[in-house]
């Protein structure tokens, strides 16, 4: 089953599982936290499969930061606690930051 697959089957669980209905706004909280690492591992995967291991590297960590920035988003939607919410803007920023740097690499390195 693949990383979507179970994180779908996952979701469907979540929305109907009376562990998690202590309210809808815990329910769509774990919900958009879930949502970024549905593709993620897939993506990742799909991205280290380049032959040139500097490729490989850059294509599987896009993924993976994006997947940081939009969790740190959703803590920034939902979250309280100053210290966490300080974490997520700096990890935004920093993640923002090697997107850029990786994709920029990429157009420079076209695989062949």
């Amino acid at each position: 089953m693949s990383r979507f697959a179970q994180t779908a089957a996952f979701l469907s669980i979540l929305g109907s599982s009376p562990v998690w209905a202590d309210s809808s706004d815990t329910q769509q909280m774990q919900k958009d936290y879930m949502a970024p690492m549905a593709g993620m591992g897939d993506a990742m995967h799909q991205g280290v499969m380049s032959k040139d291991p500097d490729v490989a590297f850059a294509q599987g960590m896009l993924p993976h930061h994006q997947g940081a920035v939009d969790m740190a988003k959703v803590e920034l939607k939902y979250g309280k606690d100053p210290e966490m919410r300080k974490l997520a803007e700096t990890i935004i920023a920093a993640q923002e930051a090697e997107i850029k740097q990786l994709k920029a690499w990429l157009q420079a390195h076209p695989q062949k």
